[in-house]
């Protein structure tokens, strides 16, 4: 008799753990909302979870309004995606070689979730995480923050991060973002991956659309998409697009697809460097981009492999196209590439600046 009290005061406390942290999950799915920035037909959508671009609504040169973001169609699939649609990823965005470096003689072993590297901050990067709303109207902007502990992923210390989607003007996005390490030295490289399609989330491939990248030169990478720590002046090669050009013209002479860190040339006269100018011919869509970051990850979406995505269209290899402004992919294991560690008193920033036009 004893014995079955006793494990009935067993059941009864497990179930309780069990409620607890079903209440637990609701009480953070409740925290996730949709954040809308309209202004006149300019209309965009975000997520506090993984502080996402989920949609971006403009009129095309006829004033016919689409969706140019590629997306899922509820808030699951963002919670199960592996194609991180629209995510702020971090804490160090893109490839870090072997899962590990070393900072002021301490070996930092990360979250390995490519193969034996990390991608995009770890198995639970800053896209999975939900992010506190800390600031929206739904007229000017929404501004998400998050708080990373020490030892998330394997990264070192606090930080303290926050990243604001701002409306400028007529049809013009900007993106601030911030990190702040509160006790400890530690890498930061935030980056915004989301998928375009200036024809429309639904509207098939991208390799039409011209492309001009402002950037001479790329980091290569190895077989693993690992920087090898060159860096390679890419002028009259299939990487060549200083000047515009379709993006499918000689992408057949690059393996998989272009997926590659642009060195931006230093042509910026104000604190913002120009990025890129993409354009779809059949809409007349132009979208230009500026940063002050050195890098840019051109990405054709060459892994995408009929994701079904919002309306149930299916998204194909090459459907939408990436323009990661970011520091060098793997720099805490290359000395010569520009230092991405940040230590307490100073502060990460990180400025996009889109307009659209048709």
């Amino acid at each position: 008799m004893a014995t079955k009290a006793v494990s009935l005061v067993h059941l009864l406390a497990g179930l309780a753990l069990l409620l607890a942290a079903i209440d637990l999950v609701s009480a953070a799915r409740k925290d996730v909302g949709i954040y809308v920035l309209r202004r006149g037909d300019f209309t965009l959508q975000f997520t506090n979870y993984g502080a996402s671009m989920l949609s971006a609504v403009l009129p095309d040169k006829h004033g016919n309004l689409a969706d140019v973001v590629l997306g899922f169609e509820t808030l699951d699939g963002y919670t199960n995606d592996t194609t991180y649609f629209g995510a702020l990823v971090g804490r160090v965005a893109n490839r870090i070689g072997k899962a590990q470096f070393i900072l002021n003689g301490v070996l930092y072993k990360l979250s390995a979730n490519d193969g034996n590297n990390t991608l995009h901050g770890g198995t639970r990067g800053f896209g999975d995480v939900v992010w506190d709303v800390e600031s929206y109207n739904t007229e000017s902007h929404v501004t998400f923050t998050y708080r990373s502990f020490d030892g998330e992923e394997g990264f070192p210390g606090d930080l303290a991060i926050s990243v604001t989607y701002l409306l400028i003007g007529k049809n013009k996005l900007g993106v601030d973002m911030e990190a702040k390490p509160l006790n400890k030295p530690t890498p930061v490289n935030l980056a915004l991956h989301t998928y375009w399609n200036l024809r429309g989330h639904d509207s098939g491939d991208v390799l039409s659309h011209k492309i001009q990248l402002f950037a001479s030169k790329i980091t290569p990478v190895d077989s693993q998409l690992i920087p090898t720590g060159e860096i390679r002046d890419i002028r009259g090669t299939s990487y060549d697009f200083l000047q515009p050009r379709s993006i499918g013209s000689r992408i057949h002479k690059v393996p998989g697809g272009y997926d590659i860190n642009y060195v931006l040339d230093e042509t910026r006269r104000t604190h913002l460097k120009r990025v890129a100018v993409l354009h779809d011919g059949v809409s007349g869509r132009k979208m230009q981009l500026w940063s002050n970051q050195q890098g840019v990850q051109f990405y054709t979406s060459n892994m995408l492999n009929n994701t079904e995505g919002k309306g149930g269209f299916v998204y194909k290899k090459h459907g939408g196209v990436c323009l990661e402004t970011q520091g060098f992919p793997d720099s805490v294991n290359h000395p010569n590439f520009p230092s991405q560690i940040v230590n307490p008193g100073q502060t990460y920033k990180h400025v996009m600046l889109f307009r659209f036009t048709a």
